[in-house]
């Protein structure tokens, strides 16, 4: 009797271990600084196909962390900068269009 309940406190031990062990496997896994970038650009590669895209990507991967801007800031800047003296409703229009381009 003693034998059996020790089998079964050993299978019990077992199966609690090999749950553990299933669930850290399942665990989502911390992105890394390249898959980050990876994610970024290509969000702002959308809508672009072809060599446009291929172009943009290799041009924003390529970026150095420490440059500042990425491609998205960049367009941002200058359409802010093309949409001086432009005001409400206009300039709304205006930067939704020239930040689709």
């Amino acid at each position: 009797m003693k034998q059996l309940f020790a089998l079964i406190a050993v299978a019990c031990a077992g199966f609690a271990v090999s749950a553990h062990a299933a669930d850290a496997a399942s665990a989502p896994k911390a992105k890394t600084a390249q898959q980050e970038k990876m994610t970024m650009c290509n969000a702002e590669a959308k809508g672009k196909a072809g060599d446009e895209r291929k172009a943009f990507m290799k041009e924003c991967l390529s970026a150095k962390k420490g440059d500042g801007k990425t491609a998205q800031q960049e367009k941002m800047k200058t359409c802010n900068a093309d949409a001086k003296g432009k005001t409400g409703d206009e300039r709304k229009a205006f930067m939704k269009e020239c930040l689709s381009k």
